[in-house]
């Protein structure tokens, strides 16, 4: 028997919930090559989020991850337009290591944009274990940072295997599994039960129907993030389906904001609730 929605039904009737902010932890920004989206620019991006109650995304710039001549330049300036509505992940690509050094070197001038570093192993076919990036986990280790890892099921780059050795290897850094290890639903939620610093996040989990509840039966909604890959996916699709699933309010809200909030904690300004609430009021009234 399923218990009354009252956050669902709230979502329902005007799209959006105050006391309910989303913390989307997996996105994107910039155009891709032979796709069409239609609302990835910053502006466009900020727009959207208003409408669906979304509080912050954390993304890496297309052009960050594939355009090393760019680099993290695109987050850097996108996050500087728009301060009240992202933050960014440092882009990591192993098949050049100046631009890693450069971007070390660099990190520590942009507090208010980074909150750690973004991978995308499979794509750079670089692996998360790879020698050549061991330095970006040394560094985040050191500074107790957050790391998005592209993750999928199989993979020789960015797969279980290689989450659980970099979890072991380097316990201070707040680790995102991007996607859950996809499609080997359960090592990913054994990982996140493991280790302390391991959380799934909800990228093209949700087209899975009963992974999500698999999530909060194993390892507890208290290490599930909220994240869409946003330009690339509708707010609104991925909101429903966890208002859709079969949990409670009070782990909805753990995945919406709470565990986001706590990790997100350290990186942003003491004022930043009142910032957004300002925000929110602003576009409201």
């Amino acid at each position: 028997m399923r218990e009354t929605q009252s956050l669902r039904d709230a979502f329902f009737a005007r799209g959006f919930v105050t006391d309910c902010p989303v913390y989307d932890m997996h996105g994107h920004m910039g155009p891709w090559p032979g796709s069409s989206l239609p609302r990835c620019a910053p502006e466009d991006m900020a727009y959207s989020m208003e409408r669906a109650g979304v509080a912050i995304i954390v993304f890496c710039h297309h052009a960050a991850l594939m355009s090393p001549d760019i680099g993290n330049r695109a987050n850097i300036d996108a996050v500087r337009r728009f301060p009240n509505y992202f933050r960014a992940y440092c882009a990591v690509n192993g098949n050049y290591p100046d631009v890693i050094a450069r971007d070390l070197k660099a990190y520590d001038r942009y507090p208010d944009v980074f909150v750690g570093f973004k991978f995308l192993a499979d794509y750079h076919r670089v692996a998360l274990t790879d020698a050549r990036v061991r330095k970006v986990w040394e560094f985040a280790n050191e500074r107790k940072l957050l790391v998005l890892m592209h993750t999928w099921g199989g993979s020789a780059y960015n797969g279980p295997g290689q989450v659980a050795e970099i979890a072991a290897k380097y316990p201070q850094v707040t680790l995102l599994m991007g996607h859950s290890c996809h499609g080997e639903w359960d090592k990913a939620a054994e990982l996140a039960k493991k280790f302390s610093n391991v959380y799934l996040e909800l990228t093209a989990v949700l087209d899975d129907r009963g992974v999500l509840e698999m999530f909060v039966r194993k390892a507890g909604s208290e290490k599930i993030l909220f994240g869409t890959d946003s330009p690339w996916f509708n707010h609104h699709h991925h909101i429903g389906a966890v208002l859709g699933a079969e949990m409670t309010d009070d782990d909805r809200r753990n995945i919406f904001h709470r565990n986001a909030r706590r990790l997100l904690a350290p990186f942003l300004p003491r004022d930043w609730e009142k910032r957004k609430r300002c925000r929110e009021a602003c576009v409201s009234g």
